[in-house]
């Protein structure tokens, strides 16, 4: 099985094991995922985005890289005010 990744913010789940008695680790993975992603939210991290979010709403939050999505000024953090991306720093 794949190891949590520590790294980012996003939790995408493993395959669910086909043996039964797998099913306990592939848990205690999961969950240590989900958590390693909540707490990288609660300390404030932004994983750092290469494409524009498709549905972006009013007060989103987002770390362009500036240069495959560049919202207007370069790399940085970015806030959706309901109609456009506006330049946090």
């Amino acid at each position: 099985m794949k190891p949590a990744n520590n790294s980012s913010a996003f939790y995408a789940p493993g395959p669910v094991p086909v043996e039964p008695k797998d099913i306990p680790l592939y848990l205690q993975q999961e969950f240590e995922k989900i958590q390693a992603a909540v707490n990288r939210l609660a300390d404030g991290h932004l994983d750092k985005i290469h494409a524009a979010p498709s549905k972006p709403r009013d007060g989103d939050f987002r770390y362009a890289d500036g240069t495959n999505w560049n919202p207007g000024s370069g790399i940085g953090f970015y806030r959706y005010n309901g109609s456009a991306w506006v330049f946090l720093g």
